[in-house]
């Protein structure tokens, strides 16, 4: 193989590696804040596709508009899910927790397939034009925006948590819930404010990547899975470890096809989820949990 084909199989891999790590930090800010696992995060994704192409297409907006109305209708989305589904059993057992997040990825799916219809939706790339050629391989000017929004998102989290108050807050109630609301923090702000990050992060994976793939109501749950495995990956709750998760997974999905076949491409998610279960739960940059007797 060439060092051309190689690099094209590696541009690949980054691509969607910058998906994963987006939705994979969507699973590590809800687990942080609240413990459980949104099995939801991957209709978040779906849905700031889709309402995007309808804002496009329905009511006619510019890209920019459209690609913002998708990612604030689904930011709002996640937050009403918290409110409706999520609030309401907060308490409860961890497990019914899990399955209602499973029944809200369920009813989403269903509601924008009744609502949007049942077909796949293009959209047009941000930036048209041919692809950039570095070193032989090529990038598509949408890749270009996929990796950029990427960065963004993670230095603007960065600075949400690191410089902010209300970054603080959130970090404080990831950390010890109970602690943070003796010292005066709204714990159950900084759950919803979870969701709607989780959410909007999920949204602006989906919006970037549908020029590329386009988008249909049952495009969620393949990338859901991706995410959850790179966050378990990079360590579940970790949001470094989930940005090298999505990034490791999305390489070894296109090295795999490029010295294996594609037909394995869709089963490296599932097969890095086990080994990391089996091998080192706590992920690659988890540490381990000591209990004290």
């Amino acid at each position: 193989m060439e060092l051309s084909e190689l690099l094209q199989f590696a541009v690949a891999g980054l691509k969607n590696g910058s998906v994963y790590a987006l939705v994979a930090l969507g699973f590590t800010i809800v687990f942080a804040s609240t413990g459980i696992i949104n099995f939801a995060q991957g209709e978040f994704y779906m849905l700031g596709g889709m309402l995007s192409v309808y804002a496009l297409q329905a009511l006619g907006l510019p890209i920019v508009l459209a690609v913002i109305a998708g990612v604030v209708g689904t930011t709002a989305a996640g937050v009403v899910f918290e409110l409706g589904a999520i609030r309401p059993k907060r308490d409860g057992d961890p497990l019914a927790l899990i399955i209602i997040t499973i029944g809200g990825s369920i009813l989403i799916q269903s509601l924008t397939r009744h609502a949007l219809g049942p077909d796949e939706m293009p959209f047009p790339a941000f930036t048209p034009g041919p692809s950039v050629l570095v070193a032989g391989a090529a990038i598509e000017r949408q890749t270009l925006w996929m990796w950029g929004l990427t960065a963004a998102a993670v230095v603007a989290l960065t600075v949400l948590y690191r410089r902010t108050a209300f970054g603080r807050a959130m970090r404080a109630c990831a950390i010890d819930r109970d602690g943070a609301r003796l010292v005066g923090v709204d714990t159950r702000l900084m759950v919803t404010a979870s969701f709607a990050l989780a959410a909007m992060l999920g949204a602006l994976a989906g919006v970037a990547t549908t020029p590329l793939t386009q988008t249909a109501f049952n495009v969620g749950t393949r990338v859901g899975v991706k995410g959850f495995a790179a966050a378990i990956l990079g360590g579940l709750g970790n949001p470094i470890g989930a940005v090298i998760g999505g990034v490791i997974l999305g390489l070894l999905e296109s090295m795999s096809v490029a010295f294996l076949s594609s037909t394995y491409k869709d089963a490296i998610a599932l097969v890095v989820l086990l080994l990391v279960l089996f091998v080192r739960p706590q992920g690659v940059l988890g540490r381990r949990e000591k209990e004290k007797v």
